[in-house]
């Protein structure tokens, strides 16, 4: 596995001085999810997208990143690929510069009426990519993913639907199978001591401002931006919006990414 590195053309800052950014899909994502914010930012990180091979657990995506990934880097993560992000923070938190979770939440797997709801839905997911194939599942799945109003825009909804139809059906099993088994993160929140930015789409039904709004109350001093029209895939949605507020985060950083510095100390959290 290795990651996909995004170029920056025209950007002339020595490697040294320019962090990687490691980039974390959701579910049957890809780099389509992050390509606005990783041309937006080359010119002063180095975006990588991660690849999580054929992992079926958090952690063992968690290590492929940090396989995947320099001495030190910023990391941010979407949905999915947030709760990957908080499992790289809990296992090498010294190696970490920045965070940003962004249309995610910090809970364990639901148990009860709410965890059987969840099972049943992605299972008849499943269901549909197995049995008429990864396009007709991206499209069962889309009315969920972003607003209603959004349906209309041919754009966005083309570019969904050739994402997640770009991943096979055994690959949405070993993501469901991650998801089913994503642990508490809260106390990896507390931890933290790095510059960190929660991303909220204005209108996630999956993932609603309010589970962020918890995570900003653990996160010491962490930074909430709801984005206004956006839904759950809110780096696709409204990418300007995403943009500004990842250019104050990486500014955030920029202390502790300048060459030779050291990030805040931290130790890993045990959540096992």
């Amino acid at each position: 596995m290795k990651a996909t590195t995004i170029s920056a053309p025209g950007a002339h800052r020595p490697d040294s001085d320019r962090p990687v950014l490691m980039l974390l899909p959701g579910m049957v994502c890809n780099g389509r999810a992050w390509r606005d914010q990783a041309r937006h930012l080359a010119g002063r990180c180095e975006p990588r997208i991660a690849d999580y091979g054929g992992a079926r657990h958090m952690t063992d995506m968690a290590r492929a990143v940090l396989a995947q990934a320099p001495d030190r880097f910023l990391l941010a993560g979407h949905s999915m690929g947030a709760r990957v992000a908080m499992e790289v923070q809990r296992l090498a938190p010294e190696r970490v510069l920045g965070l940003c979770f962004a249309g995610t939440e910090c809970g364990p797997s639901p148990a009860g009426e709410a965890g059987r709801r969840e099972t049943e839905s992605r299972d008849a997911l499943l269901a549909v990519a197995r049995q008429q194939g990864m396009p007709a599942m991206a499209r069962r799945w889309l009315p969920a993913l972003i607003p209603e109003a959004r349906l209309a825009d041919e754009q966005l909804v083309e570019d969904i639907l050739t994402m997640i139809a770009e991943h096979s059906p055994d690959q949405l099993e070993a993501h469901i199978a991650a998801g089913a088994t994503r642990p508490d993160s809260r106390a990896v929140l507390r931890a933290i001591a790095t510059p960190t930015l929660l991303l909220a789409g204005a209108e996630d039904r999956l993932r609603p401002p309010a589970a962020h709004r918890e995570m900003a109350a653990l996160i010491p001093d962490a930074r909430l931006v709801e984005i206004p029209g956006a839904g759950h895939m809110l780096t696709m949605e409204n990418p300007e919006a995403v943009n500004a507020a990842l250019d104050e985060w990486v500014a955030a950083t920029r202390p502790l990414c300048s060459r030779g510095a050291a990030p805040t100390p931290a130790r890993p959290v045990n959540v096992d």
